[in-house]
C-alpha cells in the first residue's frame, strides 16, 4: 500500500469520526439527514459543477450505479440514526465499523477480483476482532445493548455494500469520486424533502441549535467519504476498508471522554489492539 493511499484513508478516518460525534451530539432523525445534505449540496456544488462540465458523458450504467448508491448511502443514514438514538455512539460505531470491512473486504475478493496477502489478512482480522472487543464482545449486557449491536450489524452491512459499490464506480467506471459522492447528498435531499416539509419546526429547531454542528457533519461528512473513494482508484478495497478502522478510536475516546459513555480504560485497550492491526495491514 502506497504512503499516499494510506495518509488519505487516514485522513478519511478522522473526518469521519468527526461527523459520527456531532450526529449522535445532535441526536435527530431524518430531518438531520435532509438538513446537512442541503448543506453539503450547496457547500460543494461549485466542484461538483467543475467535475460535471470537465468529465465526458456518462451512460446508462453510470447513471444506475450513482442511483444505486444515493439509495444505499440514504438507508445506511437512516438506519445510523436510528442507532444513534436507541445507543450509545461507542457501541453502534464500533460494531458497524467492524461488520463494515468485513463484508467489504469478501465482496472485494468475490466481485471485483482482488487478492487478499497472508499478512493483509491477518491484520484485517487483528482489527475486527478488536473493534468486536471494543463493543463488548460477545458479553450481553442489557436489551439496549442487544438492539445497539443489531443497528451496528445493519449499518455495517450497508456499509460493505456501498464500499464496494462506489469502488467499482470510481475505479472501473471511471466516475469522479466527488460527483459520485455529491449525487447521493442531492439524492438525499430530494427523497426526504417531503419527510422535512412536514417537520419544519424540527428543522427549524436544528438550524437555531445546532448551526456550527450542522456546518462539520455538512463538510466532513462528504470529505471523509471522498478521501477514501480517491484512494480507492489506486489502493485495493482489501487495504482500504480495515484501515478506515482508525476512526473507532477516535469515536470511542469522543463517546467515553466527552459523552460520557465511561469504561474508558478497557476501551483504550481494544483501541490499541486496533491501531496494531492497522500498523500490520499497512505494511502489507
Amino acid at each position: 500500500m502506497s504512503l499516499l493511499g494510506f495518509m488519505l484513508v487516514l485522513a478519511a478516518a478522522v473526518c469521519h469520526a468527526t461527523w459520527n460525534f456531532f450526529v449522535k451530539r445532535i441526536n435527530a432523525g431524518p430531518e438531520l439527514v435532509w438538513l446537512f445534505s442541503l448543506i453539503t449540496v450547496v457547500i460543494y456544488s461549485p466542484l461538483a459543477i467543475y467535475f460535471a462540465l470537465t468529465m465526458e458523458t456518462i451512460d446508462l450504467v453510470g447513471i444506475s450505479f450513482i442511483v444505486g448508491s444515493c439509495i444505499i448511502h440514504l438507508g445506511y443514514f437512516l438506519l445510523l440514526q436510528k442507532g444513534y438514538r436507541t445507543g450509545d455512539l461507542s457501541v453502534v460505531y464500533p460494531t458497524a465499523r467492524a461488520t463494515g470491512p468485513m463484508l467489504s473486504t469478501i465482496f472485494a475478493i468475490v466481485l471485483l477480483g482482488e487478492h487478499a496477502t497472508l499478512q493483509g489478512g491477518l491484520g484485517a482480522l487483528v482489527i475486527i476482532f478488536g473493534v468486536m472487543m471494543l463493543a463488548g464482545g460477545l458479553k450481553v449486557r442489557s436489551a439496549e445493548q442487544i438492539t445497539s449491536l443489531l443497528f451496528g450489524v445493519g449499518a455495517g452491512t450497508l456499509i460493505g455494500s456501498y464500499t464496494v459499490w462506489d469502488a467499482y464506480a470510481v475505479s472501473v467506471l471511471a466516475l469522479p469520486p466527488l460527483l459520485l459522492d455529491y449525487s447521493s447528498s442531492f439524492g438525499r435531499m430530494l427523497l426526504l424533502a417531503p419527510v422535512a416539509a412536514k417537520r419544519k419546526s424540527s428543522v427549524a429547531e436544528l438550524w437555531r441549535k445546532h448551526k456550527p454542528g450542522l456546518f462539520v457533519i455538512a463538510l466532513f461528512n462528504p470529505l471523509a467519504y471522498i478521501l477514501a473513494l480517491v484512494a480507492m482508484t489506486f489502493t485495493p478495497v482489501t487495504y482500504i476498508a480495515p484501515i478506515r478502522e482508525v476512526s473507532v478510536v477516535l469515536t470511542v475516546l469522543l463517546g467515553s471522554l466527552v459523552l460520557g459513555e465511561g469504561n474508558l480504560r478497557s476501551r483504550l485497550t481494544w483501541s490499541c489492539v486496533i491501531l496494531a492491526g492497522v500498523s500490520i495491514l499497512a505494511s502489507a
